[in-house]
């Protein structure tokens, strides 16, 4: 649960920090104009912070935790989120320098989605009978 808790801080700094950043480049480089640099912000804080917070919850009523695919889960999910928005930091820096993105950056963010997808499905597999037996065992 304690890293569940952790990667919710942590992915609620960097949301933090890349909507500061976010704000200073463009302010900095004079920009005015749509850039994924404004969409960072919002996928740290809804898909690292509140995801992660929900995990707890989950956690806390499944204990999912125990399944031997919720470690691969939560680090290719790291992984995935940290390489998605990784990508969506170059990417829109580039196009605040005025620069063209290349294929190779959509290449990596699209890598990047694919492990979030992976661990997703690795969750629901180990979230799943832990939901079949809470279902089969008797009401308090």
């Amino acid at each position: 649960m304690k890293r569940l808790f952790y990667a919710a801080f942590a992915s609620m700094l960097l949301g933090v920090l890349s909507g500061l950043f976010y704000r200073e480049f463009t302010k900095a480089n004079d920009f005015v104009g749509d850039t994924q640099l404004a969409l960072v912000h919002t996928h740290l804080l809804a898909l690292g912070m509140t995801v992660f917070l929900i995990l707890l919850a989950l956690e806390k009523l499944f204990t999912v935790a125990e399944s031997p695919l919720f470690g691969w889960f939560f680090w290719l999910y790291c992984a995935g989120l940290l390489i998605t928005t990784g990508a969506m930091v170059a990417h829109g820096s580039l196009t605040v320098l005025g620069e063209e993105s290349t294929a190779a950056i959509a290449g990596i963010a699209g890598m990047g989605h694919i492990l979030l997808l992976i661990s997703l499905v690795l969750y629901f597999v180990a979230l799943r009978p832990k939901v079949l037996a809470a279902a089969k065992a008797p009401a308090l």
